[in-house]
């Protein structure tokens, strides 16, 4: 019996969305990656389609990575702010792969998410392998990312 060939994966969109979570007192939620022990960071998610909307992206990208729902009684959509900060940087050679041949470059859309001191976090196993609530300065000097820690810096001015 020959198995089914494989499905190749679609590239992905080198359009991104980064959402960094964080209570009333400005602790901020950290992810360590899976594929990068050692790499830091806030949610972060490319579109499924180039019709997804950036806003149902991070809604997304949060359930998928955090298992917090954004628009649920805990957290109302309204806690989530787009920023105002777009950031294009260079794809890391290791993870250009994914992307269709010549892409080089990602465009990131920032974004905040105010959720409650006591909000729960599921990791995505595949994606993440640890968490870590971290005073705004102390996640910034922990990101890997310029553009997360860059994004975390301007914490205070974004809140509402």
């Amino acid at each position: 019996m020959n198995a089914a060939p494989a499905v190749p994966r679609p590239y992905k969109i080198p359009e991104s969305v980064l959402v960094v979570i964080h209570t009333p007192a400005l602790q901020v939620l950290l992810l360590e990656r899976a594929d990068s022990p050692g790499f830091w960071q806030s949610v972060t998610g490319s579109k499924d389609r180039a019709e997804e909307s950036l806003v149902d992206t991070c809604i997304r990208e949060v359930a998928e990575e955090t298992g917090i729902v954004v628009g649920g009684p805990g957290v109302p959509l309204a806690a989530l702010r787009d920023c105002g900060l777009v950031n294009v940087y260079e794809i890391y050679p290791r993870w250009r792969a994914r992307y269709a041949p010549g892409i080089t470059h990602n465009t990131e859309h920032v974004f905040a998410l105010e959720v409650p001191a006591d909000t729960p976090v599921a990791l995505a196993p595949r994606e993440h392998t640890a968490s870590r609530w971290l005073p705004w300065r102390e996640a910034a000097d922990a990101c890997f990312s310029p553009s997360n820690a860059e994004a975390i810096l301007h914490l205070p001015r974004w809140r509402k």
